[in-house]
């Protein structure tokens, strides 16, 4: 019985089952820390919840799509034997020319603790239609009821009334839309139809948005020309900006895009053809938000709590002093409050400062634990040195964002190095010593 009880306690008190007891805590650790991110996320919905409510009352995500000319027509199409009927279709045409020069004015409003960024746009468009060729439709056109339609997707970001110069006359719009065919929401306006080979047609509109400002390029040749004081757009959808410049004053872009780019013709009957896919425009965007750092900084949490439990445990070793587990257990709870704690400042203060608090706090608190457990100055020193590096190694990794995936594994492989060193004369099968006498 003797020997069965002493080798029981050698092997509960060898260095190998006090490491992967080590583990065990580690895992369990993670529970508190999948909660945090739980948390995180709930934070980022509201905040999400925050951004609809104010953007569906200043104006949402806007796409201009148009003019388009429609004009309507009749055919009598066979419904049964013997039986007819007469049906309505719209052709639609498409502008020869379509430029569009504007600025985008960002507006930054706060509902609570909580920023959305909205804009206000002022556009110019211009352009120019062809006599449209009326021989190839099948019917009896009504040229008397043509009619141009813009699509406008939110219409409470309607800042002014449009008029639209039509050859040389001046049209009011109306509101809504008549064919839904290509657009489901927006404007319309009746316009005259001449001999004239082309037809002109120029607007301003001053327009709310939030988020992006979409186009769709109807012309046979489309222009856009954009000016705005942000300093971090995002181009996005099908084309990007032949020409952009962006510095700290904010950016210029300029599309110029052909009528082969994109997969639809220039005139076509009734809903034969979706332009959607190809729009494209500026987002108004902000580099990685502090939820998304604090997100991305609590996937690491498993890292920092194995590490910091390695340096106590070799500390443990080279002290020879035992360090109960519920100490371990107290830094680690330590570790998963920095995230909880990072999550709440940085919605008060830059992320960056709210990130310097929270290291410097928990940093301070576990430095003072170790003096109170060791001692010894200078494992004290390590200890928070120690750290140091890691929180300061994760803040480099959070400001990285197209590099963050390959610095990060090549500091994972110098730690893992650094590890392997200082662990290679362990005895692993030896029991944990202890000293009574510590040199402070």
């Amino acid at each position: 019985m003797e020997t069965i009880e002493k080798a029981t306690n050698g092997f509960f008190n060898s260095l190998g089952f006090k490491l992967a007891f080590i583990g065990f805590l580690t895992l369990i650790l993670l529970i508190p820390s999948a909660m945090i991110m739980n948390l995180i996320t709930e934070r980022e919905e509201r905040r999400t919840e925050t951004v609809t409510e104010v953007t569906s009352i200043w104006g949402n995500v806007q796409t201009l799509t148009g003019p388009i000319l429609t004009i309507p027509y009749e055919s009598i199409e066979k419904t049964g034997k013997d039986e007819y009927t007469t049906v309505i279709h719209y052709a639609h045409f498409l502008p020869e020319n379509l430029k569009i020069e504007g600025t985008i004015e960002p507006e930054v409003r706060y509902r609570g603790i909580y920023k959305v960024v909205t804009y206000r746009s002022r556009l110019h468009v211009t352009g120019n239609f062809a006599k449209p060729d009326l021989n190839s439709l099948i019917g009896s056109p009504d040229q008397s009821n043509a009619f141009i339609e813009i699509g406008i997707p939110d219409m409470r970001g309607i800042n002014e009334d449009i008029t639209i110069q039509w050859v040389d006359t001046r049209l009011p719009v109306i509101s809504g839309v008549k064919s839904n065919d290509i657009t489901k929401s927006g404007v319309h306006a009746s316009v005259p139809l001449t001999d004239n080979p082309s037809l002109s047609f120029s607007f301003d509109m001053d327009l709310n948005g939030s988020h992006s400002l979409n186009f769709i390029p109807l012309g046979k040749e489309t222009e856009v020309k954009l000016t705005s004081t942000w300093n971090a757009p995002g181009f996005c959808g099908a084309f990007i900006p032949d020409d952009r410049n962006i510095d700290e004053k904010g950016f210029n872009a300029y599309w110029n895009i052909l009528q082969l780019n994109r997969n639809f013709p220039q005139h076509w009957i009734d809903n034969q053809y979706s332009v959607s896919e190809s729009s494209f425009g500026v987002e108004l965007i902000t580099p990685v938000d502090s939820y998304q750092k604090s997100e991305r900084s609590v996937k690491y949490a498993v890292l920092f709590i194995a590490l910091t439990f390695l340096v106590f445990f070799f500390a443990e070793v080279m002290t020879k002093t035992r360090i109960h587990p519920v100490n371990y257990l107290l830094s680690g709870t330590a570790l998963c409050i920095f995230y909880s704690l990072l999550t709440a400042l940085s919605e008060h203060i830059p992320f960056n400062f709210a990130y310097l608090i929270a290291s410097i706090s928990i940093i301070g608190m576990i430095g003072v634990f170790a003096r109170s457990l060791y001692h010894n100055i200078r494992v004290t020193l390590t200890v928070v040195a120690s750290l140091v590096a890691l929180y300061t190694f994760l803040f480099v990794i959070l400001q990285l964002i197209d590099y963050s995936l390959l610095f990060g594994n090549i500091g994972l492989v110098i730690i893992l190095g650094i590890v392997m060193y200082f662990s290679r004369k362990i005895d692993w099968y030896s029991p944990v010593k202890s000293s009574k006498s510590i040199v402070n």
